[in-house]
């Protein structure tokens, strides 16, 4: 690489810095008088070494120090992803309550076109079959009967209809135009029953006719029996009968658009699956009844923010478990009657705790609203609210038949 000239000096031959430095590495520049800089290469090597002079300023970090950043970086990302699941899973639309989903029974048809906003169903005969279910108890269709009062024991044996026997499944739908009128009447709510059972139709016709009289709308009879209010039923077939709480046929009631029709349907199929469910439209509640939130303006905001009801009823063995699933406009108010309804669930317990509350009450009340606020779940996700409740025969202050065995 170098050579010696005749006078004995040292100095590069033909030197050529590129052939040397391919990279065009930026060199120090040479000092004056000094006769050359040798910069040795070596080929097998293609990067450059940083001389001492040019290493930058670093700051050592101890090993604590170390553990401690990567300890707050972990933590840090386990938040983030932690937190991304979660708002994931937060948006994701509410399951309907196992196995309560299904599609609606065939006596629900004629309830869904006519677009009623709020209905419910009950399949009687499957209630019946259950011998421990407390719901069956309640409504004396297994066990031992309840005593029936005279004008019942009446109705019975005139008409040969006992809904403990013959009534298979009802449905029923409702147009609510105000609330409750006084003494528990139905006020002027319109009202649609359709029934699914035995019927001895000749001993119901002549059982209306005491009282009552009878119509023809086109090629439908019906017979009306005069009351407050007044009922109209019509026999659609040899086991299906259809009752109403007006004067007379047709009933008539408020038009509802597709999509309105829609939407209660898809309600409808989250609970149709269970033995006994309903759904509300709540844009169809009468104003008066929002007139109770007008001191609590939070209150009503909220109450209006809720956009649908469904209800399931589900018997497993002794118990039946009821999911109460509430439809909101947006994922806060969601948030905010989920944290409302936890608040009074704890101040409910806490003032069931005081005697003096508890003397107001019969001990079947006190106890069933002891264990209801001790046993009641609350859930939120996305813009739905879910209350889950396992009523007990104890708590409807009946028999554990279970309990009663082991004895």
């Amino acid at each position: 690489m170098s050579a010696r000239s005749d006078d004995g000096s040292s100095r590069l031959k033909d030197w050529n810095p590129r052939a040397l430095d391919p990279y065009n590495i930026r060199r120090p520049r040479q000092a004056e008088g000094c006769s050359g800089i040798f910069l040795v290469l070596n080929p097998a090597r293609r990067h450059y070494t940083r001389p001492e002079s040019e290493k930058l300023f670093a700051v050592p970090i101890s090993s604590t120090k170390r553990a401690w950043i990567i300890v707050v970086a972990s933590l840090l990302g386990a938040a983030v992803v932690g937190g991304g699941v979660y708002f994931r899973h937060l948006r994701r639309p509410l399951a309907a309550p196992a196995p309560s989903a299904g599609p609606p029974p065939d006596l629900m048809s004629q309830l869904l076109s006519s677009g009623a906003p709020v209905i419910a169903y009950i399949d009687v005969a499957a209630l019946r079959k259950l011998q421990n279910s407390p719901l069956a108890a309640v409504l004396g269709l297994a066990g031992a009967q309840p005593e029936q009062d005279r004008e019942y024991q009446a109705f019975v044996r005139d008409t040969g209809f006992d809904y403990t026997r013959d009534l298979d499944a009802a449905a029923i739908g409702m147009w609510p135009t105000s609330l409750m009128a006084p003494k528990g009447k139905l006020g002027t709510n319109l009202v649609l029953v359709i029934a699914d059972g035995r019927f001895d139709q000749e001993k119901l016709k002549a059982y209306a006719l005491r009282t009552g009289k009878r119509g023809v709308w086109f090629t439908q009879e019906f017979y009306t029996v005069p009351g407050d209010p007044p009922v109209s039923f019509s026999f659609l077939s040899a086991t299906q009968i259809e009752m109403t709480d007006t004067p007379g046929l047709p009933f008539v009631v408020p038009a509802s658009d597709k999509a309105e029709n829609d939407a209660m349907r898809a309600r409808t199929q989250r609970v149709a699956g269970a033995p006994i469910f309903a759904a509300a439209r709540t844009d169809s509640l009468p104003p008066s009844f929002y007139d109770a939130f007008n001191n609590s303006p939070q209150l009503k905001t909220l109450a209006r923010s809720v956009k649908g009801l469904t209800l399931a009823g589900q018997p497993q063995g002794d118990r039946i478990d009821l999911a109460l699933d509430a439809e909101c406009d947006s994922l806060a108010h969601a948030g905010e009657i989920a944290a409302l309804l936890d608040t009074f669930r704890m101040l409910g317990s806490v003032a069931l705790s005081d005697p003096k509350t508890r003397r107001q009450m019969t001990k079947e009340q006190a106890a069933f609203l002891a264990a209801m606020a001790s046993q009641v779940h609350v859930r939120h996700q996305d813009t739905w609210v879910r209350l889950t409740l396992a009523v007990t025969p104890e708590m409807l202050g009946l028999p554990n038949p279970t309990h009663a065995a082991l004895r």
